[in-house]
């Protein structure tokens, strides 16, 4: 599925901790039942009444209905469409033609999931005429009598005349996938002169039923062929290869898109739009690239990896890019943050970036999505999970993909950077909730988006490549693919080409990673004596609800040299030592030396160890580790010449963490360490190094750096001149409010967050317009910030010059398309309110109309 949107992690997280708190009570139960993974991998059962007087962690879900793979009883084989477009209405006026067979009994009616219609006509395909059929609908399934029974050996065509109305269906969504209506118009009368008009669609989970009837079950796989009659200046985009484009006498144009090999109906996809294409290529295949056209010149900048992607995976994998094409394309207004629409993704506008965005962009930005995508292309759409309680067959590998690309491109730092990420995205939404991976209850089936099914889902990949090694690994991947190429499959397909590459039985493997909730919670410590380390290992999680785990792990022991003793251990046990030669005490005993387990460690090492550990630190993590563990020993010289030599460190991201922890620094050789700093913040190549030593330099109180403030806003990155901007608006100088003025219109847009900053806390009448001006360039995922900005400048004006802001703030808090938008909108309008009471009866109307639940839960607290 999606890639999630790095910036929604910590509301996901509050809308977890959210609902316990608003009495959705936790379930209670007894331990989880070690479910053999055989053939058929039996769901977890339910949790049962805990005995009385029994402590229930916080993070034990409630109970929730059991949720199986839906029973295929009619497979749809192909679905041909011809659509066109009514903008005004925003209907899609459909014709759709789909060939069905029985799955296996013979069946004399078919039901369809068809959202929302208006259903013209029914009829039964003929070869030399179309016979009617019956039907009941109630406008979610269509039940459609047949002529007869059909077997099996039997296929069938239907055609269906209908027309799709996406805005009148009841509005839904989640934190992954803020809207669930399938079909989207955006400025559809072009009556907004500063966003294009464009139509789009989003499939996942079960939405393309929104905009073509059809079976909307990840277990159904089918071939393609859409045809879209569109305004003939527009650009048109579809799964497979354009097979006929012509142009009508209205003046419209025609583009008949086909997909050849079959796929699950979720990955369907529609764009319409004027987009400027970048052609690339990849092995005689089309790689193209559609991107408004003022993005048109860096556009192979932008996706220019692709096809060197297309390469890496397909070598990796032994299974070369099953698809005819791949294409991207960037949509405004987009609800997720990317989707893996078979041979054409789908991205949101934010990874369109101007010359000077891209100087800040990293691996951690633009290519982290473009990689998980595509490597949904062999684990999602090649392979497809066969319910949504087996997402993570599609979405760990796709997750894990960034890590694969990270290594094998920017090297061994950068992928454990990705890691740490990862696992403590993991763990924070653990402290709220805690699933099984493959979890067959659930209360809604995009609960399964999640930070488990993404983060964890990786990390247990990882586990599992490092327990095999890469050969087998690599193997067992391409046996998976290979295998079961072209079908929807569970968990125990999995487990089973790894078993069969490697010969060894991994049930238990699968049972504790993917079928049981939790992780290893473990205290470390070591002694010495003897010729002997001790190092005694306890799994202190609770155990009544997680396992005790089964962990094959390395051990380092370092003595003199630079080259340590490795030792490979399997902990079994809730409380394990293991006696581990030494001649002569160590200088450091790592446990866990490879980053590998996904756990929480809590091991005990003296300050001379940590010391240690970062100056022969095999790893970005062990640095990083070292800095956080150390952050508050500054004042000895030790820890301070350690920060010191981090600031030239080789991985940018341990300068800049650094930095973080110099923050107020008061060690020894206090002028020393600034002028180092100061140094950092002028010359580092790195601009997000650059931007945090800015950041930390703010934090002297009595220093003076102004002239390196008023130089940043002149850095040829965006992401420096935000960090100064932000500084100078709580401290500005006299030369700040000229400075801000001359970049108030920069084009892009990753500085206006910053601008907006500035202008709250320090603007008045005069930006006000500024504000208005500027909202059609903010990026999706700023607004939630800006517009509670801008409520705070109108704190700053005049209540009667306030009226079109007010109107503009309850427009996104009623109608904006992502429910973080909607959020931003209304904090902004409550900052209004003391000076403005007729607005209490507006927020008030607000709460009172908003469907989402989350956004309830929010006004609740309120």
């Amino acid at each position: 599925m999606k890639y999630l949107v790095p910036g929604l992690t910590s509301l996901m997280l509050f809308v977890h901790l959210l609902a316990a708190a608003q009495g959705a009570k936790p379930g209670t139960g007894k331990p989880a039942a070690k479910v053999p993974v055989h053939k058929k991998a039996a769901p977890a059962p339910a949790p049962a009444p805990a005995p009385a007087g029994l402590v229930v962690p916080s993070w034990l879900p409630a109970e929730a209905p059991l949720q199986p793979a839906a029973t295929i009883l009619t497979d749809v084989l192909d679905t041909k469409l011809d659509v066109r477009f009514d903008y005004k209405k925003q209907y899609l006026l459909g014709t759709a033609i789909l060939t069905l067979r029985s799955h296996f009994y013979p069946q004399s009616e078919l039901v369809l999931d068809a959202k929302g219609f208006d259903v013209q006509k029914i009829e039964l395909v003929g070869e030399k005429k179309n016979k009617s059929l019956n039907y009941n609908y109630n406008r979610r399934k269509l039940v459609i009598a047949l002529d007869h029974p059909y077997p099996r050996s039997t296929p069938y065509q239907v055609r269906i005349v209908y027309v799709a109305k996406p805005n009148e269906l009841p509005q839904g969504g989640s934190a992954a996938i803020t809207s669930d209506k399938g079909l989207y118009f955006i400025n559809p009368l072009g009556t907004d002169k500063n966003k294009p008009r464009q139509i789009w669609t989003q499939g996942e989970t079960e939405s393309s039923s929104c905009w073509f009837p059809t079976i909307d079950k990840p277990n159904q796989r089918m071939t393609q062929e859409i045809s879209m009659t569109v305004e003939k200046q527009f650009k048109t985009l579809s799964n497979g290869s354009l097979i006929s484009s012509h142009a009508n006498a209205d003046g419209t144009r025609t583009d008949t898109w086909k997909l050849s090999q079959p796929h699950a109906p979720y990955l369907a996809t529609m764009v319409v739009g004027d987009f400027a294409v970048v052609n690339d290529s990849w092995h005689g295949k089309p790689v193209d690239y559609y991107v408004e056209p003022q993005y048109a010149g860096t556009a192979r900048a932008i996706f220019g990896h692709t096809p060197e992607m297309l390469d890496f995976f397909s070598k990796k994998l032994g299974v070369e890019y099953p698809w005819e094409k791949y294409a991207q394309v960037a949509v405004r207004d987009y609800v997720s943050g990317a989707m893996e629409n078979t041979t054409a993704t789908t991205h949101g506008s934010s990874i369109q970036a101007t010359k000077r965005e891209l100087l800040d962009a990293n691996y951690q930005t633009g290519e982290t999505v473009i990689a998980h995508e595509l490597f949904h292309h062999w684990f999602g759409d090649y392979v497809t999970c066969e319910s949504w309680a087996n997402l993570p067959l599609n979405e760990s590998f796709a997750d894990y993909s960034e890590y694969l690309w990270a290594e094998y491109k920017y090297g061994a730092d950068e992928a454990s950077l990705v890691q740490e990420i990862k696992l403590n995205n993991y763990l924070e939404e653990a402290t709220a909730k805690r699933e099984p991976l493959i979890r067959y209850r659930y209360v809604n089936r995009e609960d399964m988006f999640d930070r488990h099914s993404y983060d964890k889902g990786g990390r247990v990949l990882h586990m599992l490549r490092k327990y095999v090694g890469d050969e087998a690994f690599f193997a067992s991947l391409n046996r998976y693919l290979t295998q079961n190429k072209q079908s929807a499959v569970e968990i125990s397909k999995l487990r089973t080409a790894f078993e069969e590459t490697t010969g060894e039985d991994l049930t238990w493997f699968f049972n504790q990673w993917f079928m049981q909730r939790g992780h290893p919670e473990l205290r470390i410590t070591h002694t010495y004596a003897n010729g002997q380390v001790a190092l005694r290992v306890q799994q202190v999680q609770d155990t009544l609800f997680q396992p005790i785990y089964r962990l094959p792990v390395s051990v380092a022991v370092w003595t003199n040299g630079n080259q340590p003793t490795e030792h490979r251990i399997t902990v079994t046990k809730a409380d394990q030592t293991f006696t581990l030669p030494s001649g002569q005490k160590p200088t450091l005993v790592k446990f866990d030396s490879e980053n590998q387990l996904l756990a929480q460690i809590d091991e005990e090492r003296s300050q001379d160890e940590l010391v240690f550990q970062f100056y022969h630190a095999r790893t970005y993590q062990q640095k990083a580790e070292v800095l956080e563990l150390l952050q508050n020993k500054t004042l000895e010289m030790s820890v301070s010449s350690l920060l010191r030599n981090a600031l030239n460190d080789k991985f940018w991201n341990v300068r800049r963490l650094a930095l973080d922890h110099l923050r107020r620094y008061r060690g020894p050789e206090p002028e020393g360490m600034r002028k180092d700093i100061q140094r950092v913040a002028t010359t580092d190549r790195s601009s997000r190094v650059r931007a945090q030593a800015i950041t930390t330099l703010a934090t002297f109180p009595d220093g003076n750096y102004a002239n390196i403030y008023n130089a940043a806003l002149n850095d040829s990155s965006a992401l420096v001149a935000a960090a100064a901007l932000r500084v100078l608006a709580k401290k500005p100088e006299p030369t700040t409010r000229q400075q801000v003025a001359a970049i108030e219109y920069t084009s892009g847009t990753s500085l206006i967050p910053a601008i907006a900053d500035y202008y709250a806390l320090n603007g008045g009448l005069d930006q006000y317009q500024w504000f208005l001006r500027r909202l059609p360039d903010v990026g999706e995922n700023d607004l939630y910030a800006y517009f509670q900005s801008f409520g705070t400048l109108m704190t700053h004006i005049p209540p009667v010059e306030r009226d079109k802001g007010i109107k503009i703030l309850e427009e996104y808090a009623r109608n904006g398309s992502r429910y973080d938008v909607r959020l931003g909108a209304y904090k902004g309008l409550a900052l209004l309110m003391p000076t403005n009471p007729n607005l209490k009866a507006v927020l008030q109307n607000i709460r009172e109309k908003e469907t989402d639940d989350r956004l309830k839960a929010f006004y609740n607290l309120m």
